[in-house]
């Protein structure tokens, strides 16, 4: 049953509209998924017919929520509720013969993109470690988004990369077509295709299809845009909702001005906008409106609340991240005893290399927490591989690390060769390591004792930088690939782990090193529980609603990212972010930075964000953190001394080890023999806890 008298003025305009194009300007938090779902129970109730309205979403989870309320609005119904990617499935499959594909076609996996891509390269006489198949991948994903001509891609693909992918692309279109399959990019192309072609299919689904309705319309891309337009062209009742201030997936594509044109391809469109709020506090969203009007190409609207004035927006500065972060947990403390829930509160931060350190700190205070969106910074896949790496050179013994990491990146080194020294090792009582002799695997085991090698003269920062770089982990992930650049982000990230242990301890020994970190990463097996502190990416957060939100990393080159200077819009995009951020907050939001902050490797000291700069004086309470503060934390440079000349010789005094003598030294790094209790250590030259003393 339809209960008008739940809704607004405007939600009620747009749930009445029935034919025609209408454009709904959604803001956040003003019951968009509510529109949506009544109105399709509208237009069955005034007798469309349910098989003719098709709503599409962007993500399953969208699909079935939408599906869970209409349910309970109209039982039983047939309306096609699914993805953009749902309904291509559909179309091919009904119309596979007019594609020239049989009926039992497959659909390849990202897996078995890249492997076909690696083995077309291979036949080409390309080498796949000088060749990215991932950044093949994305280029073909690329013209097939653009639905790019030959033509066009002849015209615009100058590089010699570039002409090697379209070459690859050209076989990899025919290897496809022989092979009866398809990808995941041509479940939206092959349907375009079709209706371009073939008129009487397109009417067919036309006449099937009268009433669409298409949420989160600002995130639409070229090839869903023709989609759409394409199949509303003949009675043109489109119905679009979307919020050109969220659309944060330029990366992928999205074309926020599709919602912007929208208009203009259809001229008679009924515009509404939706501005009244019903999750945020009107000082939150001043302070969202404030922002994101200095984005020039947007539609104007301004966001109301119905939650009352509620209270200022709190801003912190650290010393540097760990302060940040101490910061964070002692307002969260203060939450907690006003009697706020944990699982009302999240953390949110511009990039995952963000999360290291707040995960380590959340951990050492006890304070239960869940990562969304990316997994724990100690259990992701390539810092799991590098650790094995460090373990491997520490100790080439380790038969459990060389298997993890001898074929990874992949150098050729299948299962039966592994299983196969295995064998060999436990027949003859010795290590995998040692049982290698030949082969493939020879090179792996030349690669450990370089580096074996190597770890003698470096810290452990060069270290990783070395086992990065020779081990060919870098190159493996040095695509356009918004996943591998991910991935290599938290390999820099651990470069951070690294020079914060040396500066804090002055040690650059491996064994110690693994000691310490296996501490944090074993600490806790991060049970499920419902009450915990969420911690995520702002590009998670979309769709979600927290009571409390801090935004951390508050800085020019971390939010806004230093990678937006370089594009077109790219600001633009970082703002449409912080807004979405903003936004989530329903009762409280703390924004956040540091005054200096170690990431990728690299100390840094960063102005704040021009975004906390946009934001009006009058909505923050600003509380700057006092230096002389007895729980202060102490700054990276303090660690530090000038550079001193060391002899072999030399007797040094070390505030832990105590007294000790240089028996080498190599670039940064002294060698020290202390107490027998200490024994030989290795430390920075310029630590200020080491002293010559002669």
């Amino acid at each position: 049953m339809i209960n008008l008298e739940e809704l607004n003025d405007k939600q009620r305009e747009a749930v009445a509209h029935k034919d025609g194009p209408c454009l709904v300007i959604a803001g956040a938090g003003s019951g968009k998924t509510k529109v949506l779902t009544t109105r399709i129970a509208s237009l069955i109730t005034s007798g469309v017919s349910d098989y003719q309205i098709l709503a599409i979403t962007f993500t399953n989870k969208a699909a079935k929520e939408m599906r869970e309320r209409l349910a309970q609005i109209v039982p039983n119904n047939e309306v096609f509720l699914g993805t953009f990617h749902s309904l291509g499935l559909r179309i091919i499959r009904e119309n596979a013969l007019k594609l020239g594909m049989d009926r039992n076609f497959t659909i390849l996996d990202s897996d078995d993109v890249i492997s076909l891509i690696k083995k077309i390269l291979k036949e080409k006489g390309y080498d796949s470690k000088e060749i990215s198949p991932s950044y093949i991948r994305n280029r073909i994903s690329f013209i097939k988004n653009e639905m790019l001509s030959e033509e066009e891609i002849i015209k615009f693909f100058n590089t010699d990369i570039e002409k090697i992918a379209f070459e690859v692309y050209l076989e990899y279109q025919k290897k496809l077509r022989k092979n009866n399959s398809i990808d995941f990019d041509d479940l939206l192309l092959l349907p375009v295709s079709l209706f371009k072609k073939d008129l009487e299919v397109l009417r067919h689904y036309q006449d099937k299809y009268r009433y669409i309705l298409i949420d989160e319309y600002q995130d639409t891309n070229q090839v869903q845009y023709k989609f759409v337009k394409l199949l509303a062209s003949k009675y043109q009742n489109l119905f679009v909702v979307g919020d050109p201030d969220q659309s944060i997936y330029m990366f992928r594509g999205a074309n926020y001005k599709n919602i912007l044109n929208f208009e203009k391809d259809y001229p008679s469109a009924k515009v509404i906008a939706l501005e009244d709020n019903y999750r945020s506090t009107k000082m939150i969203l001043d302070a969202a409106n404030s922002v994101i009007k200095n984005n020039k190409d947007r539609k104007e609207k301004n966001l109301k609340s119905h939650c009352g004035d509620g209270v200022k927006i709190k801003y912190l500065q650290g010393y540097d991240e760990r302060h940040e972060i101490k910061l964070v947990l002692d307002e969260i403390k203060k939450l907690l005893d006003e009697g706020f829930k944990k699982k009302e509160i999240a953390v949110f931060y511009r990039t995952n290399a963000q999360a290291r350190v707040a995960e380590e700190q959340f951990l050492k205070a006890n304070m239960p927490y869940k990562v969304i969106g990316s997994f724990y910074f100690y259990s992701r896949k390539e810092i799991k591989d590098l650790i094995c790496y460090m373990r491997l050179i520490l100790n080439p013994h380790d038969d459990i690390s060389l298997r993890r990491v001898i074929n990874s990146p992949k150098r050729g080194i299948g299962l039966a060769t592994i299983n196969k020294l295995e064998a060999i090792a436990n027949d003859q009582k010795i290590s995998m390591f040692e049982a290698i002799t030949s082969g493939k695997e020879l090179k792996f085991k030349e690669i450990i004792q370089e580096l074996i090698g190597d770890s003698d003269s470096l810290s452990l920062t060069e270290l990783v930088d070395d086992i990065l770089v020779k081990t060919g982990m870098k190159d493996e992930l040095d695509t356009n690939q918004l996943e591998d650049e991910l991935r290599l982000d938290n390999l820099m990230e651990f470069r951070s782990i690294t020079a914060s242990f040396e500066e804090q301890t002055g040690l650059v020994n491996l064994q110690d090193f693994l000691e310490e970190i296996s501490l944090v990463s074993d600490i806790s097996m991060h049970k499920e529980d419902e009450d915990v502190v969420t911690l995520m990416t702002m590009h998670s957060a979309k769709g979600l609603e927290f009571d409390v939100v801090f935004l951390i990393g508050m800085e020019e080159g971390i939010f806004p990212n230093q990678n937006a200077f370089l594009e077109q819009d790219g600001v633009d995009e970082e703002r449409r972010l912080c807004y979405v951020g903003i936004t989530r907050a329903k009762k409280r939001l703390y924004l956040l930075n540091a005054k200096r902050r170690m990431l990728y490797g690299r100390e840094s000291v960063n102005l704040p964000s021009r975004f906390l700069n946009e934001i009006d004086e009058s909505l923050l309470e600003i509380e700057s953190s006092n230096i002389n503060n007895k729980d202060k934390i102490v700054v990276n440079d303090m660690y530090l001394n000038a550079e001193v000349d060391y002899q072999v010789g030399d007797v040094v005094m070390h505030t832990v080890y105590g007294k000790g003598v240089v028996v080498g030294v190599d670039k940064s790094i002294v060698t020290i023999a202390f107490h027998k209790k200490y024994g030989i250590r290795k430390l920075m030259k310029n630590h200020k806890s080491l002293k010559k003393i002669n």
